[in-house]
């Protein structure tokens, strides 16, 4: 074999012993993207919908998701789980089953007795038949808004943004995300901090700084909450996308031109979310 063709041989070895997050030209999710598996309820649903008009648009023209979902405790993973006879549960297997997945997100929604359960079973799950996958959970917003200060005041803080601080870092990250790690130290899971734009654009309605007429509660189009337990409104669901698409694709939200609908500067408030988040705790 001559100096050339060995050349020629060692590059296409390397190349082909790197896997598609090693390679700089398959990393490349301008033109590539990823494939997702998105599961949760309606505090989730939102963001994932909204998830793939704003990759394609962003330039990630392959990205593409499958999305399961159902109402309330029913989206959380052990619930997706455990009712195993279900069309939900059939259906998120035949996607993983497929061996292609890139992302599978969750909620962080879990069982208050074993925190990490649903989400070890369907990780498990995950991996061998996708060794590569990464995983992330969605962190959601506290319902009940109305009732967030007592909330607060009832577990020792002053205000709904400290005690949603501490949830995240003890309850999920400490309690859920850690243990989670340490069964599957070889698989990325990272947490997307998707509450965070409910109370910033609370906080921001109760100073009068927001720059469109929104009221606390009413109608989608309109509002923060939609009704009592928290529903999102339309100017929060797009804000918690973008914090999705920054966390998912590392987007500059600060260069980016999507038109939210909105006056106030929602990307700057994404923006500012998923730069407070622990980087340890990121993709």
């Amino acid at each position: 074999m001559n100096k050339r063709s060995f050349w020629i041989v060692a590059l296409v070895a390397v190349c082909l012993s790197c896997n598609k997050y090693d390679n700089p030209i398959l990393n490349n999710n301008k033109t590539q993207g990823y494939k997702m598996l998105l599961i949760g309820n309606s505090f989730f649903r939102p963001y994932a919908e909204k998830l793939d008009g704003l990759a394609v648009g962003a330039g990630f023209i392959r990205h593409e998701s499958i999305r399961i979902t159902r109402g309330g405790d029913n989206g959380r993973p052990i619930n997706f789980w455990n009712d195993s006879l279900t069309q939900e549960h059939a259906d998120i297997k035949a996607a993983l089953d497929q061996g292609d997945i890139d992302v599978f997100g969750m909620t962080a929604g879990h069982d208050p007795d074993n925190r990490i359960s649903g989400h070890r079973s369907w990780i498990e799950y995950a991996i061998e038949r996708n060794p590569e996958i990464n995983i992330f959970i969605a962190i959601p917003q506290i319902d009940f808004p109305a009732k967030w200060d007592s909330l607060a005041e009832a577990n020792g803080f002053n205000a709904i943004d400290d005690y949603y601080e501490y949830a995240i870092s003890h309850i999920i990250h400490d309690s859920l995300v850690d243990p989670l790690r340490s069964e599957f130290p070889s698989t990325k899971i990272f947490t997307i901090p998707t509450g965070w734009t409910s109370f910033e654009l609370a906080q921001m309605k109760e100073d009068n700084e927001l720059l469109d007429s929104i009221t606390y509660f009413g109608p989608k189009a309109t509002s923060l909450f939609t009704d009592d337990k928290g529903h999102q409104g339309d100017i929060i669901e797009e804000a918690g996308s973008l914090v999705w698409l920054s966390s998912l694709y590392k987007v500059d939200l600060t260069s980016h031109d999507y038109q939210t609908g909105f006056n106030t500067d929602l990307h700057d408030i994404a923006q500012g979310v998923t730069e407070s988040h622990d980087p340890n705790y990121g993709f």
